[in-house]
């Protein structure tokens, strides 16, 4: 004869073991052996997802998914967008997903420097975007890396990364340092955009951004080669030597055949370019010249720095480069 109350005991262990199975089955590794991606359309339901997720292999039945949603997952709504799942993602964590507007985010990234001819192609390679893009004006996009999602425009993300370039550039204005040799912003982006293409050591930028602001404030030729190649090629490489007639050559950018800085950036300056001329370092220095390691060496007279020239040559010669 069966004890009294263990029948109800029986019943209680099964409640419990069947909530235990829910649970796993809504907690638990999901079917996917590999990463699931879907786009949920806006205006999409819970029940079109789900059935986009069965179909993909994310969860095993989109039928049981909708009902322990509606169980343990709250009423929050899903919201429109693509979104990327790992292998095995757990049922709960893709609602979870879904609900908070966890997207697939994506990332063009534009390093300091980059001329905007380049801006362009990024822009023109980056996959699901959307629409065509102009090549921007040199100099107003910021460089960094900026997230998008399927179905965005080429020209929206653009127009985030120019409007990050005027958010900076005015912020950084503000903090200049007194008596410097730009009077503008514009003046600061189209020097910085110089200092960029002059030397990829961070720890230089200040150095060179003072050498030119030196010159600039003693009415003296910048002398900086990459205001040269510019015309030319519109940021993209020179390939050769530039030419004698080259640096002779009159236009808004030959900063050898004029004085003053020419007429708009030659690249997309990065911040530390932008802050480095508003806060130059405190030197006299007047030239520079590779020094053969990577970096340049500075000098505040012509006497000095044809030494340094002559020391430069040396090495090269050295390398076999002349």
């Amino acid at each position: 004869m069966r004890r009294p109350g263990c029948f109800g005991l029986l019943v209680a262990l099964a409640a419990i073991l069947g909530l235990f199975l829910v649970a796993q089955s809504w907690s638990g590794a999901g079917p996917a052996d590999k990463v699931v991606t879907i786009v949920v359309p806006q205006g999409a339901t819970l029940t079109r997802a789900a059935d986009q997720l069965e179909a993909a292999g994310a969860i095993p039945s989109a039928r049981r998914f909708l009902l322990l949603a509606k169980l343990l997952g709250g009423s929050t709504s899903i919201k429109a967008g693509e979104y990327s799942f790992p292998a095995h993602t757990s049922q709960s964590d893709i609602l979870s997903a879904m609900q908070r507007g966890e997207t697939l985010q994506r990332l063009v990234t534009i390093p300091e420097g980059l001329p905007s001819v380049y801006v362009a192609q990024k822009l023109a390679e980056a996959p699901v975007l959307t629409g065509k893009v102009a090549v921007p004006a040199e100099g107003s996009v910021l460089p960094d890396s900026y997230g998008y999602q399927r179905g965005d425009t080429r020209q929206s993300v653009l127009a985030r990364m120019q409007a990050a370039m005027t958010r900076y550039l005015a912020a950084a204005w503000k903090q200049r340092k007194p008596g410097i040799a730009v009077k503008t912003p514009r003046e600061a982006l189209i020097l910085a955009s110089i200092v960029e293409k002059e030397t990829g050591k961070p720890s230089e930028r200040r150095m060179v951004a003072a050498v030119y602001s030196n010159r600039l404030k003693r009415g003296m030729p910048l002398q900086a080669d990459p205001t040269v190649i510019y015309p030319i090629t519109h940021g993209k490489p020179l390939g050769r030597r530039i030419l004698r007639s080259e640096l002779e050559a009159k236009n808004g950018y030959n900063t050898y055949a004029m004085a003053g800085l020419p007429e708009g950036p030659i690249c997309n300056p990065g911040r530390a370019s932008i802050d480095a001329v508003l806060n130059p370092e405190q030197s006299n220095a007047l030239y520079f010249v590779a020094d053969g390691t990577g970096g340049h060496v500075f000098a505040d007279t012509l006497e000095q720095h044809n030494a340094n020239v002559a020391k430069w040559y040396a090495i090269r010669r050295a390398r076999g480069e002349m």
